[in-house]
């Protein structure tokens, strides 16, 4: 089975790598289950394995190396933190199609409130068409980021995994290029107009979980 727990209040950064990396461990011996945890964390930016020095413009808050894929994402209050801890040796070894399936997952959990998610190719996660804005200088639609992906597998058990923004502060993006990419933006649920909470994603998370990751046979 999957276990899922929900943690209350902010979580520090570092005791959530020290908790991943602990339970990917158990999961990989068969000491554990499988595990979503999902969690806020107070305002920080984490630095993934691609993370370009010039991607950080004002370090305004706590960086952490992170040691998952991907650059620079910030983290903090009023966005859903879903740390995702499978056993791809159960599921299949093949990165691309966990990848994939997470991305699909969060599209699936966006369409309960009748927004539609979308992915790009050569950028990684989660994105909304934003024709109510400025095209980009070449005429291009404008796409704001509204899930990120970044994992990291130890003996094919995943830890890190996605985040969403519910409510966070979208200025606190300004420190950094997110995810290293110019031009887009970011948004969230409540700044699309929709009056979504915390565990009205959470119930969506849920519910579409299955549809995309299995029970495991016993």
């Amino acid at each position: 089975m999957t276990e899922w727990i929900i943690a209350p209040g902010l979580t520090d950064y570092d005791d959530a790598v020290a908790f991943m990396e602990t339970r990917a461990a158990a999961i990989h011996a068969g000491h554990a289950d499988e595990l979503i945890w999902l969690v806020e964390h107070p305002p920080l930016y984490t630095a993934g394995t691609s993370a370009r020095s010039a991607d950080l413009l004002d370090a305004r808050f706590p960086v952490f190396a992170s040691g998952r894929g991907g650059q620079y994402t910030y983290h903090g209050p009023g966005q859903r933190v879903i740390y995702v801890m499978l056993d791809l040796n159960r599921r299949g070894r093949d990165v691309r199609a966990f990848v994939k399936a997470l991305e699909d997952w969060v599209i699936d959990a966006l369409a309960e409130f009748n927004l539609r998610g979308e992915i790009r190719e050569g950028r990684v996660g989660v994105w909304i068409a934003r024709p109510d804005k400025p095209a980009l200088p070449d005429g291009t639609m404008r796409e704001d980021k509204i899930a990120a992906i970044g994992v990291k597998l130890r003996k094919w058990v995943s830890f890190h995994g996605i985040s969403v923004n519910v409510e966070p502060n979208l200025e606190h993006y300004q420190g950094i290029v997110p995810c290293g990419i110019s031009g887009h933006g970011v948004t969230s649920l409540v700044d699309m107009g929709l009056p979504v909470g915390m565990d009205d994603l959470d119930m969506a998370l849920r519910s579409t979980f299955a549809g995309h990751f299995p029970a495991l046979a016993t």
